[in-house]
């Protein structure tokens, strides 16, 4: 819940927001004329001189805002849109009521979060988000890129149905929910318009889910068998669940898996999963512009590309980025389950080498059974920054004990999560001395940011392409190539 909000727990409860004395009464509204996007799916606009961030809005836009959290001593304000004065020629009918401001503001309640660029027609989207990833570059990192975006060959044109990974939080009463943006409240859902159709067969809104907390879907993009991830709620006995919760999922379409996922004692306990039907992994193919073929097992609800287009793009990408030629070294950093080192490995050879590195011991499970037989690639489980510290210390240690068995360097790949690599892992990054580094990054911010780190060791930006694998969110996924100046 924000500072600002105040908020009944009751399922479809009328939100109240206090205004800047902090007083509880009539929400403050404001008439705003909309400036440039920015980062993180807000616009900017001001008011008596103060910066408010404007959701829900398009550039040039002249609105009406509710202020949904304020503050005298704050250094901005946030708002949501609920009524458009003057509105920009880009603007379409939300294709998601819930997810839709006007909407929701005007029945009373708060949009749900994950849809915040869905009342922008999708080409315009995508000009934003190259405007977004220029601007932010340019801020943090002092760089200037030409850079546009693109989107996933057979998308939707409306930004629909390309989710294969999606999760919901379930209400008192047992039925599937999303959170409003930044605030606890629950609003109960009956569809997910972003997910693919696969996620509809499941029919998961007809379920009674009381007792859980959260349910994770991977409907994989190839059409296999889905699973379903449940997580209990907080002071239910997991032991009391499994046979209610079987009994219910059993009316899912035949072959879906369904597992319970239990959380450690602490953070850093790995969770239980308990198998109530089908099997505790889903199964995802991939194949290459270069004909390369694979198989990936994702277990539980290990990380994978949420798109359905996105692995094979990402592919795509990184191996022409890389330009590798057989017998060469890459690193592949953050590796996950290994979809990029499978293909870096069929680029480089049986006298190559790929070092596949991950710091979830579950993942790296997946990428040794991923990557099994393929003897050009070694899996490696350990913190990044902390395998690259070692192989700057002992370059002479065997692969098998995290070395780099007396070879060199020649590519970085690098796919962090949103925070970035960070400081130390691109420095040490920069003195492995590769001869390029090909950054794939989901947040412009972490990448300005490490860019700007790369930048000030002597390394440039050659290409850098921006896609759209996020359609009516603001999230977008980039690929640079690096190389030293």
């Amino acid at each position: 819940m924000t500072p600002i909000q105040e908020t009944s727990r009751a399922e479809g409860a009328r939100p109240q927001v206090r205004e800047a004395t902090g007083v509880p009464g009539v929400p403050q509204v404001l008439e705003l004329e909309v400036g440039p996007m920015a980062h993180g799916g807000h616009c900017v606009a001001r008011h008596e001189g103060r910066v408010v961030f404007v959701r829900h809005a398009i550039p040039s836009e002249v609105v009406r805002a509710v202020v949904t959290e304020s503050g005298e001593g704050a250094r901005f304000w946030r708002a949501d849109t609920i009524e458009v004065l003057h509105g920009s020629e880009f603007r379409r009918t939300h294709q998601w009521k819930l997810a839709d401001s006007l909407r929701a503001h005007a029945a009373g309640r708060l949009p749900v979060g994950g849809a915040e660029y869905g009342h922008i027609v999708l080409p315009h989207q995508r000009r934003l988000k190259a405007q977004v990833f220029r601007d932010t570059v340019a801020r943090i990192a002092g760089i200037q890129l030409d850079v546009h975006v693109t989107g996933a060959p057979g998308d939707d044109p409306s930004g629909l149905h390309w989710r294969t990974r999606n999760a919901f939080a379930v209400t008192p009463t047992g039925r599937l929910a999303m959170h409003a943006h930044r605030s606890t409240v629950l609003v109960p859902v009956r569809n997910m318009p972003l997910g693919v159709h696969g996620l509809d067969a499941l029919k998961l809104w007809e379920l009674d889910f009381t007792g859980i907390s959260r349910v994770d879907v991977a409907t994989p993009a190839s059409g296999g068998p889905s699973l379903v991830l449940l997580t209990p709620a907080e002071g239910v006995d997991p032991s009391t669940l499994g046979g209610r919760m079987h009994r219910q999922t059993s009316r899912l379409p035949e072959g879906t898996s369904v597992a319970l996922t239990v959380p450690g004692q602490t953070p850093e306990d790995r969770p239980e999963v308990h198998r109530l039907r089908g099997r505790t992994w889903t199964q995802e193919e991939v194949a290459s512009a270069r004909g390369d073929h694979h198989a990936f097992r994702i277990t539980g609800d290990g990380f994978w590309q949420v798109h359905r287009s996105a692995p094979t793009m990402l592919v795509d990408a990184v191996l022409q980025a890389a330009a590798l030629q057989p017998g060469q070294v890459v690193a592949d950093l953050y590796a996950g389950a290994g979809l990029f080192s499978a293909f870096l490995a069929d680029a480089v050879g049986p006298e190559g080498l790929v070092l596949s590195v991950e710091a979830s011991p579950g993942a790296s499970r997946d990428a040794r059974r991923n990557l099994h037989g393929v003897t050009q690639a070694a899996v490696l489980n350990g913190l990044t920054d902390r395998v690259l510290g070692g192989w700057l210390a002992q370059p002479e240690k065997p692969v098998a004990d995290c070395g780099l068995g007396g070879r060199t360097v020649d590519t970085v790949v690098l796919d962090p999560p949103r925070a970035g690599a960070g400081k130390s892992a691109v420095e040490r990054i920069h003195r492995l001395d590769p001869a390029r580094i090909v950054y794939v990054s989901c947040d412009p911010a972490s990448f300005a940011r490490d860019l700007g780190l790369l930048s000030g060791a002597g390394w440039a930006a050659e290409t850098v392409q921006v896609f759209d694998l996020y359609p009516d969110t603001h999230h977008m996924e980039s690929v640079a190539v690096l190389t030293r100046s």
